[in-house]
């Protein structure tokens, strides 16, 4: 496995350099620095000298809005200009730079580069870059102090009991959040950087105990081969590392949540989070876990098992209802009660269009008040999509351009959907898909395609795991945390295959009966 460090770490890159070596002169290497920087109005230059002493002569630089400016005060411009170099020391750069680094420079995290290179990545990434008059070389110091976003709860993922924490867009805050709930050494971060351009610091984050190496080294090897001059957020990577990109089924799972992330770290997964965004990654990613949520392993595992079984029959019905309809409808209406189909054809006898169109159209609607509820402001978002979707509804339907019983089965299948939001775009297409076998096929079709659907479920991979893993499995231990959820005490094994290494969760014992 190889880990890729940000070059700005590194002092042996100067072979790889586009930059000639750097100039022992102060002025020369602030030049140069300045035009590489040209028309950029943040970049800051300060010129000090001590004032006591032998003269001590440094040149300071950094981006304006990126740095702590406070800490530029104190940890750097006033201990230099108090310094005073013994004779030696003033005599040779190279040992009194060494000194400044060690006795002078008030703050934690200085390091020595003598490349242009790493002197560029220092102040592009918010450090301040220290210069030093006959020194080939700057010292690059940990500054950063741009303001972030407070840690709030997750708007996509919230919960009525459990943590209200959710990821922000600093990585360093949201390694903090899963340390503060992984206090062991075994949990393991490793940094690199993708983005040609863009740099983006990237984290790996897994337990060294339960992790696969197989599944490290993949992950690995496939961010390797990203090539991308930006990466804005996690959703990029996501769309590059995943087994089948042409499949609408996600295999690499996403949250905000710390929470979320810690669990499934510590059933062997591995997460990716990446400086900017407030989604981290996850991998591998088995179909069951659509249907999982926080809030299940917080409450009661009989009512959580309900509302996972809720989900699965929502999903079902999602893709299911507005196909059996029409196949029922148009194809066989011997299976239908007599006062049910007379009451349907009663309600379709002034309605223009045949059923598919009908189901199209309304479906579409749907979809469109959906998308746009979502973008409006959240003031108005959900007024306009009730009543939206009320008024349109009620409107249609004494226009006779749509009949009653359609509506009801869009809205149904509207509602089956926002209860798995993660499956929602496989769902809409795995929805259409079944429309147009039925309409060709009628219950043939809507067969054939349920079958079609669960051949490519079944197909698919997640990073060398079955996406289908823990379903029709016949073992208790492998479907305890599945369509159900099963009591703490009893779920004493971790995932087979994730978590192979070190199945066993040393969970309590079963608590014993009070008399």
């Amino acid at each position: 496995m190889k880990n890729k460090q940000p070059a700005l770490n590194s002092e042996a890159a100067g072979t790889l350099s586009a930059y000639p070596p750097l100039s022992p002169s102060l002025e020369e290497t602030v030049e140069r620095l300045r035009k590489i920087f040209n028309n950029d109005g943040t970049l800051r230059v300060r010129i000090i000298e001590n004032s006591q002493g032998a003269p001590v002569r440094c040149g300071l630089i950094y981006v304006d809005g990126m740095v702590d400016r406070n800490l530029i005060q104190t940890g750097i411009i006033k201990p230099v200009l108090a310094y005073q170099p013994a004779e030696e020391e003033h005599r040779d750069p190279k040992v009194l730079m060494e000194r400044i680094r060690l006795t002078v420079i008030d703050t934690p995290d200085v390091m020595v580069s003598e490349e242009m290179d790493g002197l560029i990545g220092a102040v592009v990434s918010g450090k301040a870059v220290l210069l030093l008059e006959g020194y080939a070389g700057g010292l690059l110091i940990n500054v950063q102090g741009w303001d972030s976003r407070a840690i709030e709860e997750p708007t996509t993922e919230k919960t009525v009991r459990g943590p209200r924490e959710g990821f922000t867009e600093s990585l360093l805050v949201n390694l903090t959040l899963i340390r503060r709930r992984v206090r062991d050494p075994d949990l393991k971060f490793e940094f690199t950087e993708i983005g040609t351009r863009s740099k983006t610091q990237t984290c790996i984050c897994y337990m060294g105990s339960l992790a696969s190496p197989d599944i490290i080294k993949e992950l690995y090897d496939r961010l390797e081969k990203v090539e991308l001059d930006l990466i804005l957020d996690t959703g990029y990577l996501s769309e590059l590392i995943r087994d089948e990109p042409y499949s609408p089924f996600e295999t690499v799972g996403s949250t905000e949540r710390p929470d979320t992330l810690v669990s499934k770290i510590m059933e062997g997964r591995v997460a990716v989070l990446v400086e900017g965004t407030p989604f981290a990654l996850t991998v591998p990613y088995v179909f069951v876990e659509n249907f999982q949520a926080s809030e299940d392993y917080y409450i009661n595992y009989y009512f959580a098992s309900f509302n996972r079984v809720l989900r699965v029959l929502g999903a079902f019905m999602s893709i299911s209802i507005p196909a059996a309809y029409i196949a029922l409808v148009t194809y066989a209406q011997e299976m239908v009660p007599t006062l049910l189909l007379l009451s349907i054809a009663t309600a379709r006898q002034s309605v223009p269009f045949p059923t598919i169109v009908e189901a199209l159209l309304m479906l579409t609607i749907f979809e469109v008040l959906r998308e746009a509820g979502a973008r409006i402001p959240t003031s108005i978002g959900q007024a306009v999509s009730i009543v939206g979707a009320l008024v349109l509804g009620q409107a249609a339907v004494d226009a006779r351009i749509v009949s009653a019983p359609m509506v009801i089965v869009v809205g149904l299948t509207g509602i089956t959907t926002l209860l798995n939001p993660r499956l929602t775009g496989p769902l809409i297409i795995a929805r259409l898909v079944l429309l147009g076998t039925t309409f060709f096929l009628g219950l043939y079709g809507y067969f054939f395609g349920l079958l079609g659907l669960v051949i490519h479920l079944m197909s698919l991979r997640s990073f060398g795991v079955s996406y289908m893993l823990g379903v029709g499995s016949i073992r208790p231990q492998d479907i305890k945390d599945t369509t159900i959820r099963a009591p703490w005490w009893d779920m004493n094994l971790r995932p087979a295959v994730i978590g192979m290494r070190n199945r066993r969760r040393k969970p309590p014992k079963r608590p014993a009966k009070r008399s």
